[in-house]
């Protein structure tokens, strides 16, 4: 399994399920087609799912997510990073490039309109509960990694400061105004 293989999965996972915007189907959906693969694939696959976490954890993402979630703290930025993550490699990718982007999902426009939170914990532990299910255990010891890079300085500042928000992220200031 590669990073292909995992966006596949997602993508699949989407597809099987009757919303896609909802992201605990979608998990769920995901932790099922993992457990038809064999334990090693599964172990890849944490360190994949890894891997996308390390490279969605930027500081202009986070002001995002602070933006849609009305705050966000250590825990819920990864869990608004596994909502991410479920919305497939292509909403990803570009968000990663441009987090002001996702205010043009109609998920996003959606929740904005009843300040509803973005998140999906259940995203983070869909490998395990595969390998559970496959195995029987717990996956092995030291089986992944997780290497954050540093958050950018130039995003060091108050997300409280609507004013720096409205200029760094005038597309999702607009929908939260």
């Amino acid at each position: 399994m590669d990073t292909k293989d995992f966006w596949k999965l997602i993508d699949d996972a989407r597809a099987l399920v009757t919303d896609p915007a909802d992201v605990e189907d979608v998990a769920d959906r995901i932790s099922d087609l993992l457990t038809e693969r064999p334990a090693h694939d599964i172990v890849v696959a944490q360190q994949l799912l890894w891997n996308l976490m390390a490279a969605s954890y930027r500081a202009p993402l986070w002001a995002a997510a602070y933006t849609i979630n009305g705050g966000c703290s250590d825990d819920g930025f990864d869990y608004f990073r596994g909502w991410l993550i479920g919305q497939g490699r292509d909403v990803f990718e570009r968000v990663i490039g441009d987090p002001d982007t996702l205010a043009e999902l109609p998920s996003v426009k959606e929740v904005a309109a009843d300040y509803e939170e973005l998140e999906c914990e259940r995203m983070l532990g869909v490998v395990w509960a595969a390998y559970r299910r496959v195995t029987g255990e717990q996956l092995p010891r030291g089986s992944f990694t997780v290497d954050f890079p540093a958050l950018d300085p130039a995003w060091d500042f108050d997300f409280d400061d609507e004013e720096e928000m409205a200029r760094r992220l005038p597309k999702l200031d607009a929908l939260y105004a």
